[in-house]
Order: C-alpha cells, then sequence, then structure tokens
C-alpha cells in the first residue's frame, strides 16, 4: 500500500470518528431529555395547579420548540460552513451543544425558583435546538464528502447509526438510573447525571474535531472560486427532501424516543418496562442501520428507504394493537418495538448520503441541514407533543399509528422520484 494510500484512509477514518462523536453527543442528550420526559414534566412544569398530563404536554412543547430552533442553526452555520469549511464550523458547533447540554444539569427546579424554572430549562434548549440545527449538515458533508463513491451510503450511515448509539446509550443510562435509585432520588438529582456527563463526552469529541481535515470537495471549490449554487434550485432540493424525510422523521421519533412517555401515561406501564421496551426498538434501529447504507450503495437509495416507508405504514396499526392487548406477552410486545426500531433504520441508514447527492458542494452544508432540520422540527420535534395532545383530546389510543401512517405514506411517493443511479454519480461542485 502506497504512503498516500496510507494518508487517504487515515484521514477518512479521522472524517468518520470526527463527524460521528459529535452526533452522538448530540443525540445522546436528545434521548435522554425524552427519556426523561415525566421526570421533567414534574421538576420545571409542575404546580399545584398542574395536572399530570398538561405537566407533559408542557415538556414535550420545550422539547418541540428546540427542534424548531433547529431549522435557525442549519441556516446560520451551514452558511459558516459553506463559506469558511465544515472543520472550524463542526468546531464551534460541539461547544454550544456541549456547553448548553451541561447547563441543563445545572439548572434549578421549579420547586427552588418557580415559574422561572421552564422558562430557563425552554432557553437552553433554543440553544440546543441551534447547535443541532448546525450539526447534521456538517458531519454528513464530512463523512460523505471523504467518502469514496461506491461507500457514499456506508459511510453516511454512520451519522444515522451514532443516532441510534447515542439514543441507546441515553435509555440505557437512565434503565440503570431507574434501576439503582429510588424513585425519590431518581426525581430529585438522578435526572441530572446524563446531562452533566455531557461535559467529559464533549471535551473528548473537541480533541477529536480539532484534529480533523478540511474535505476534499470543499477545498477544491474553494481553490476554483466557483459561483453561489442557484438559490431556487436549492430551495427546491430542500422541500423534496422534507418530503423524503418526513416519515422518518416521525417515524423514529414516536417508536424510539416518544414511547417510553406513550406506554406510561397512556397504557399504564412501568418507568422500567417503558425503558426496556425503548431500548429494544433502539437495538432493532442500530442493528438494521449499517447493513441498509451498505445495500443502498448496490441497488440504490430509492428501494431501500421506500421499503422502510412502506413497511411502517403497513405495520404501525398492528404493532399499537399488540402493545395495547394485555393478553399479550411481553416476548411478542418486545419483538414487536425491535421490528419497528429495524423498519425506521432502512431509512435511516441511506438517509444522509441521499440528501447529500441532492446538493452541489457549495450549498451541502445549508441545503441537507435545512431539509433535515425542517423535517425534524415539524415532523420529529412535535412527535410527543402532538401525540400526547390528541390522546388527551380524543382518547384514541392508537394517535401514534395514524400519525406515522400518514408521514411515511407522503415519503413513500417522494422518494418515488429519486432517480435509480444517483447512487452511482459523483457528489456535484
Amino acid at each position: 500500500m502506497s504512503t498516500a494510500t496510507t494518508v487517504d484512509a487515515r484521514r477518512t477514518r479521522r472524517s468518520l470518528v470526527a463527524g460521528t462523536v459529535g452526533n452522538f453527543v448530540e443525540w445522546y442528550e436528545f434521548g435522554a431529555y425524552g427519556f426523561f420526559a415525566t421526570v421533567i414534566a414534574a421538576n420545571f412544569f409542575s404546580s399545584t395547579s398542574t395536572s399530570d398530563s398538561e405537566s407533559l404536554i408542557k415538556t414535550y412543547a420545550s422539547f418541540a420548540l428546540a427542534f424548531f430552533f433547529r431549522p435557525i442553526g442549519a441556516a446560520v452555520f451551514g452558511r459558516l460552513g459553506d463559506r469558511i469549511g465544515r472543520r472550524p464550523t463542526l468546531i464551534l458547533v460541539l461547544l454550544l451543544m456541549t456547553a448548553s447540554t451541561t447547563l441543563i444539569g445545572l439548572l434549578p427546579t421549579y420547586a427552588t425558583v418557580g415559574a422561572a424554572a421552564p422558562w430557563l430549562l425552554t432557553l437552553v434548549r433554543a440553544l440546543q435546538g441551534l447547535s443541532a440545527g448546525g450539526e447534521f449538515g456538517g458531519a454528513v458533508s464530512i463523512m460523505t464528502e471523504f467518502a469514496p463513491k461506491n461507500k457514499r451510503g456506508l459511510y453516511g450511515a454512520w451519522q444515522s447509526f451514532t443516532v441510534a448509539l447515542g439514543l441507546l446509550v441515553g435509555a440505557g443510562l437512565a434503565a440503570v438510573l431507574a434501576t439503582v435509585l429510588s424513585k425519590e432520588a431518581l426525581t430529585d438529582w438522578g435526572w441530572r447525571v446524563p446531562f452533566l456527563l455531557a461535559l467529559p463526552l464533549g471535551l473528548v469529541a473537541l480533541w477529536l474535531r480539532l484534529r480533523l481535515e478540511e474535505t476534499p470537495s470543499f477545498a477544491k471549490v474553494q481553490r476554483e472560486e466557483q459561483p453561489a449554487a442557484d438559490r431556487v434550485e436549492v430551495a427546491k432540493a430542500i422541500a423534496l427532501g422534507i418530503g423524503r424525510l418526513m416519515g422518518w422523521s416521525a417515524a423514529g421519533y414516536t417508536f424510539l424516543v416518544v414511547m417510553p412517555s406513550y406506554l406510561q401515561a397512556t397504557l399504564h406501564a412501568t418507568f422500567q418496562q417503558a425503558l426496556v421496551a425503548t431500548v429494544l426498538a433502539n437495538l432493532g434501529f442500530a442493528v438494521s442501520i449499517m447493513p441498509a447504507g451498505w445495500l443502498s450503495d448496490r441497488i440504490g437509495r430509492r428501494p431501500v428507504m421506500a421499503t422502510g416507508a412502506a413497511l411502517v405504514v403497513v405495520l404501525a396499526f398492528p404493532l399499537m394493537n399488540l402493545l395495547q392487548d394485555a393478553e399479550s406477552s411481553n416476548a411478542a410486545k418486545g419483538g414487536a418495538v425491535f421490528a419497528a426500531g429495524l423498519v425506521v433504520g432502512l431509512m435511516a441508514g441511506p438517509g444522509p448520503a441521499m440528501l447529500a447527492e441532492m446538493f452541489p458542494t457549495r450549498a451541502r452544508y445549508t441545503g441537507l441541514g435545512l431539509a433535515y432540520s425542517l423535517s425534524n422540527a415539524v415532523f420529529s420535534g412535535s412527535a410527543g407533543l402532538i401525540i400526547t395532545e390528541l390522546i388527551k383530546r380524543t382518547k384514541n389510543v392508537d394517535i401514534p399509528a395514524y400519525y406515522v401512517v400518514a408521514t411515511c405514506a407522503v415519503s413513500v411517493v417522494a422518494l418515488l422520484t429519486l432517480r435509480g443511479d444517483d447512487h452511482k454519480r459523483e457528489l456535484r461542485d
């Protein structure tokens, strides 16, 4: 093996690690917030005049608000990333994410500062939303721009895999804390632990990103001083990207993050039971992501992602009915949530590469970041709020199934517009 090949391989590995580690920190935290939603509701949104369901809805409203700051972060940091480079922008994004996540673990609760508590939490969540909006576009740009042409699906899948890994670690830590701590200790201080751990995780991620090099694609565009990308073309691609992603966004958050609160509040499961179900769903998600990305490099993004979205449409109601059936065994319910995660992984594996291939290098950070963050703002960040509120109003426990079926049906149509050979083409300058 030549020296040049060895250097290129080292740069590629470094780009994968540096790109994924910040993404892991982001989704670990967002997962922890979702898994501890009922505890956070009791600490930050509860007063003597507020019911448990109202507190949970307010918690999810704060959760959704952070997602609506993501597009702002995607636009601001995406613009920076397409102008000054992926590396410096991703370092700035990571610093903001680490600081804001750690702050959540230090915030005073409603019992300490009263009505100021939910406002402080919401402010910090907004800062997290800004940083998260800038993370995805840069991380995926790094991974796919360093990737060989025939491995973009596999390399991009690492982004989604670290989502699964972050959610799994968040769920696993929550399960451990719920097991070893009393309910009082968990509510009093135990919930803070996952957020405080973001500080050492963030410092490790920062060290890795400081060693990162700029991508060859961005360096080439800078050298050649190419004109800015056509704004109308980019806007159309963003809109189409949202349609292709909305099923992944909605099903992913419904099955992987909102599930614990749904099982507790609606189906009256214990906290531990809900977390075990969520861990199984996230395991299924993690298992299918990398094979789905690899397969999309061989047969194309369209058949893999469209199959995943179509399977959600077919399986959502049977899954909900199985979970609601008191006669169903725990093994059957565990298998069902594992399968739900597995199907979402079929969309998540090829998704990052599919998005990267939609935009030119000159607008890739901004374009794919906005498509992803807008889709997540509407269909992920609002999932818990929409589902909880609609169940409260309608008393219909099948609301999660209606939600994912509607969004995935739209995604199937949008995904069918993909060209069959997109995975074989060079990334556009």
